[in-house]
């Protein structure tokens, strides 16, 4: 007899139950059945219902708000699915959390997308399957196999179907201009950046305009809005320089603090985000902002390497 292909099992923590379900409908398996619950001291306990002894688990828990209580109960499933005798382990992270801190850019500070590396690592990953990085070098800090995946074919098609007239590409800050560039490639339209001062962590001034904006319908591009600041400012900029309209589109909308609210009085048209992470109430009564599933596209990647297939035909 032949060697039995190892069973493709899906689970998910507390993050985002929702989108873990609608994968597991898009590949045709059940979700996995596990307690994800709490001790009552508030500790994180976890106990998998179901045999997983040489299975390949894929468990669907992105880090976001809460970011800390998601991040260690996604740690304790890892080690308890690797003392469970699982085959491969794989970390589905829609979003990575605590990926902003990077790299040492002032003295005395930690790179904590590097210690969160780690600690999956150790924790029992082997392999990482996520969707638009802060930064693409985190990639590096992991020394297993990391798949990194863009949402840009989902908010392109989108954009595609609203048949848009007049359209700029807007990177709000020089850092995002390889991802604004590949959206305006594949909308071939022309790219603008907004030049920003950033005066601290949560305040950033915006400075200048680069690029013909006057009379067109912008479209700014960015991987995640935490507070607004940078786009409602960005927007703002963009219709003082006699932008016709405004619609913006992100990867991962975290809205903290009053982020909702001022987008709500922003000179922006629409905003698009996808459901990496579950939007807040807030976010789901505002008007202006759309949300795009990436569950499909996060289930053909599952299939893929669960089938040991090549992924790149998902890659922009």
């Amino acid at each position: 007899m032949g060697k039995q292909p190892h069973s493709l099992k899906v689970f998910t923590g507390n993050a985002h139950p929702a989108l873990a379900h609608e994968i597991a409908k898009h590949l045709g398996v059940p979700l996995g059945r596990a307690n994800v619950d709490r001790f009552p001291d508030g500790e994180v306990r976890i106990q998998i219902l179901e045999n997983v002894r040489g299975a390949d688990v894929f468990i669907i828990q992105p880090t976001c708000t809460p970011v800390n209580e998601n991040l260690v109960e996604l740690l304790i499933m890892l080690d308890a699915f690797r003392r469970a005798s699982a085959n491969r382990i794989t970390a589905v992270m829609p979003y990575y959390g605590y990926a902003r801190q990077d790299r040492k850019d002032r003295p005395r500070v930690p790179i904590s997308s590097k210690l969160v590396a780690d600690l999956l690592t150790s924790a029992g990953a082997e392999r990482v399957l996520t969707l638009d990085l802060h930064a693409s070098q985190i990639q590096g800090y992991f020394n297993i196999p990391v798949d990194h995946l863009f949402a840009t074919p989902v908010t392109v098609d989108y954009f595609r179907k609203l048949k848009l007239k007049d359209v700029v590409v807007v990177s709000p800050d020089p850092g995002g201009v390889e991802r604004a560039r590949a959206f305006a490639k594949r909308l071939r339209v022309p790219l603008a950046i907004i030049d920003k001062r950033r005066e601290d962590a949560t305040v950033v001034e915006v400075m200048n305009v680069i690029g013909d904006v006057k009379g067109k319908t912008c479209l700014i591009v960015d991987d995640m809005i935490d507070t607004g600041g940078t786009l409602v400012r960005g927007a703002k900029a963009l219709r003082d320089q006699g932008a016709r309209t405004v619609f913006a589109c992100c990867t991962h909308g975290v809205f903290a603090d009053d982020a909702v609210n001022k987008i709500s009085h922003s000179s922006l048209e629409q905003l698009v985000v996808t459901n990496s992470i579950p939007l807040s109430s807030q976010g789901q009564k505002c008007k202006m902002i759309k949300t795009l599933s990436v569950g499909p596209l996060l289930a053909q990647a599952i299939r893929s390497i669960h089938q040991e297939t090549s992924v790149s035909k998902l890659f922009i």
